[in-house]
């Protein structure tokens, strides 16, 4: 269960208040929310580090006080899997929320090509020119294969297929409908997959000048560039055959609100921009720790700066 940024947002009002301090309006709150919650996304990777070297050091519990595994939920929780744009021939580029590259995948067999021409009305899809090629024949072993992922190289969303339908009919359904008519498609084997090795910018070309090292595409690398990446070899230029498994940033929490003209807006959730924040809701004390301090900065009140350091303080303490 994710922290409600309502009950943040009333307490850090209480603390702010409680000598009348002075008044936090939603859009201060939403830029310190956003602050706070950016801040202890950063510490997981950094408690997640101190937490493996004690447990190298076997200082760390096991069951449920094995703190790691909880640092690692967390960060899993923000793990997604997306096929990357293609840029430019070989170079392909990264989602704009990306924080971490964890892995990235090659899709080395793709079965068929096409863009759909017939039916695409919920999770079917039609593309007459794989008429003589489809077939449910025999059932055990259809053509294309059940579970192979389809990718929508127009949009890059991805589904399986799920069923081939009767002979002479060029139609599949799939598990999620991505589709529209003129999207163009791949469609991968599901079991032919390489995994994409990471080298540094100053090992690439010491790489590539090698008989011995040379990536091939049975084990391909990238390298890493800003926002983009460049797979090797360069004859991987294949749109929708690369896929990154990445860890995102948080998106970014907003309190809304509607103004019913009685001074203190009311909180709604029902806005179409609503967020609440990602982070469990065990870091609730946290971040009304962090989020005070901004406050007590911008109210130029030391009291209720010194009220969230400390608070943030004892916290550390106790999970680190």
């Amino acid at each position: 269960m994710s922290a409600s940024i309502n009950e943040v947002r009333n307490t850090v009002l209480a603390i702010a208040n409680k000598n009348n301090y002075g008044y936090i309006s939603p859009q201060d709150f939403n830029l310190y929310a956003q602050q706070a919650q950016m801040d202890m996304f950063e510490d997981y990777f950094y408690s997640y580090n101190n937490w493996i070297q004690r447990q190298n050091a076997r200082q760390s519990g096991t069951g449920y006080a094995d703190i790691e595994k909880g640092l690692v939920e967390v960060i899993d929780s923000f793990s997604t899997q997306v096929f990357l744009a293609q840029a430019n021939a070989n170079t392909f580029s990264l989602p704009s929320d990306y924080y971490l590259v964890n892995k990235l995948f090659y899709y080395s067999t793709p079965l068929f090509t096409g863009s759909i021409t017939g039916t695409a009305t919920g999770n079917t899809v039609t593309d007459f020119s794989k008429v003589a090629l489809w077939t449910n024949i025999p059932n055990s072993n259809p053509t294309p294969p059940i579970g192979s992922i389809i990718v929508n190289t127009t949009t890059l969303q991805e589904a399986y297929i799920t069923r081939v339908d009767a002979p002479n009919t060029g139609t599949i359904s799939l598990s999620s409908a991505i589709f529209s008519i003129g999207d163009e498609y791949v469609i991968y084997s599901d079991t032919k997959i390489r995994e994409v090795e990471r080298v540094n910018q100053s090992k690439i070309f010491l790489l590539t000048n090698s008989m011995l090292t040379a990536p091939t595409k049975t084990y391909p690398a990238y390298v890493l560039d800003g926002n983009t990446i460049t797979v090797y070899p360069t004859t991987i230029i294949n749109a929708g055959a690369i896929r990154s498994q990445y860890v995102r940033y948080p998106f970014s929490p907003k309190w809304t609100y509607v103004d019913l003209g009685l001074g203190e807006p009311v909180f709604n959730a029902t806005q179409p921009d609503f967020q609440d924040f990602e982070l469990p809701s065990s870091d609730e004390p946290t971040l009304i720790a962090k989020i005070c301090q901004y406050v007590g900065i911008e109210i130029r009140e030391a009291d209720v700066y010194n009220f969230g350091k400390a608070e943030e303080n004892s916290d550390t303490q106790e999970t680190s």
